[in-house]
């Protein structure tokens, strides 16, 4: 608009949005401190009385959740976490019983004796054989020869079912597991926090989201107090149709505004936005303007913006009453929204697509991480060494009885070559 101005910072910026002349801008507008306020202050019927609005330039204003973005705990057994070491333990132990008990019947069933006797080439099944038959009948690998006695077939027949039922367990709480480390937040809406004993939430003292919940629950008390009225001066022919236990509205707003006096409203945002920052695993929130929120996160990948905007009201510049600068302010903001300057300033500063680098920082991406599964390729290492190990030992003890083997042949040699006979 060309014309000079100085530019004058609030020192109660934090309490510029309340409708009282006592405090923050109002104040300074109210006493011609200052001409012009331009900040987040939102349009409402109790300012109005007050200060005079402009034609508002930013309409997406509100109030909104913030949370931080939960830190995984990076672990390559975390696999193992879909059970509890108790079902493990139990796993492990059926395994060893049922090889123990498939030992037992091998050696005192009738008919494996008898087809011991009959059939030279026969599968034993010695308590080794018995366990390495459960370990690969549990991994649904090839079992070779199976055992022929009724009573092994019983056996083993229980043993499958339990097999399958928890092969198919793992499966589907391994992918459920799976699916909700990679949820982005535990809750999805306002009334979702309220009722979340995990996640403590406040608010920035004594600013509009604080004004908000204090109305709210004026209102829910006022309508409480007409319905009381209004129930107990009914006659006795309409007095089951207005029961004061039959109140149909819940008081929400009431338990909000208590869990938020519990929690110690923040002294400003910028502390309010520390503490969700602080929380690593996401059980803090903030209830905080809309538009402030959504800055942030577009700027930290810490962040996480939960829910719909609620509350919504939008921002104005505020003058004095009957200020002659309305008219001239008001056709040039006019001016703006027809040029769509206003929507090149929310793509410069609420940009969207700085949220495209935090995919791939986050840990969040879609596809399954090596954190997750490295503990399977960990499994597989050890049993390839253990494998080397054994090899080599079992290197040692063959050149060993080979060493041995040729000497005892050659003592028997000697003895035979100076037999006096």
């Amino acid at each position: 608009m060309n014309f000079e101005y100085e530019l004058v910072l609030s020192q109660d910026a934090d309490t510029m949005g309340l409708k009282t002349i006592n405090e923050g801008i109002l104040r300074d507008v109210f006493t011609e401190k200052i001409d012009i306020a331009v900040a987040p202050l939102s349009m409402t019927a109790a300012k109005a009385e007050i200060v005079d609005f402009v034609t508002p330039y930013f309409e997406n204003s509100g109030l909104s959740i913030v949370i931080r973005r939960p830190i995984r705990k990076s672990s390559f057994f975390k696999f193992m976490t879909v059970l509890n070491m108790e079902v493990w333990l139990s796993i492990v132990n059926t395994i060893f019983i049922t090889a123990l008990a498939i030992w037992l019947i091998q050696k005192y069933s009738p008919t494996c004796k008898r087809l011991s006797l009959y059939e030279e080439n026969r599968r034993e099944f010695t308590f080794r054989e018995s366990i390495w038959f459960a370990i690969t009948t549990f991994t649904n690998q090839g079992t070779g020869e199976m055992p022929f006695s009724p009573p092994h077939k019983f056996l083993i027949a229980a043993y499958w079912i339990f097999v399958l039922v928890m092969m198919a367990t793992f499966t589907a709480n391994l992918a459920a597991f799976l699916t909700v480390e990679r949820l982005q937040a535990p809750i999805s809406s306002f009334w979702e926090l309220t009722h979340n004993t995990r996640i403590k939430f406040t608010v920035v003292k004594n600013s509009h989201a604080h004004s908000y919940f204090k109305n709210m629950k004026i209102a829910e008390e006022i309508l409480f107090s007409v319905w009381k009225d209004l129930a107990l001066k009914q006659s006795k022919e309409n007095e089951t149709q207005y029961r004061i236990w039959d109140y149909p509205i819940k008081e929400e707003y009431s338990h909000v505004l208590r869990a938020i006096e519990l929690n110690n409203p923040v002294p400003s945002a910028s502390v309010g936005f520390q503490k969700v920052l602080d929380s690593e695993k996401g059980e803090f929130a903030l209830i905080h303007d809309a538009s402030e929120i959504r800055y942030n996160v577009y700027n930290d990948c810490r962040l996480i913006e939960v829910g719909d905007i609620f509350g919504e009201r939008p921002f104005s510049i505020v003058i004095k009453k009957q200020s002659h600068l309305k008219n001239e302010i008001k056709n040039r903001i006019l001016d703006l929204h027809e040029e769509r300057y206003f929507e090149w300033l929310s793509t410069k500063y609420w940009n969207t697509s700085k949220l495209s680098a935090c995919s791939s920082n986050d840990g969040d991406t879609e596809a399954i991480t090596l954190d997750s599964l490295g503990g399977v390729f960990v499994i597989l290492f050890c049993g390839i060494l253990l494998s080397l190990i054994s090899l080599t030992i079992e290197i040692i003890r063959f050149k060993f009885w080979m060493k041995k083997h040729k000497k005892r042949k050659s003592s028997r040699f000697l003895f035979f070559t100076n037999h006096p006979n």
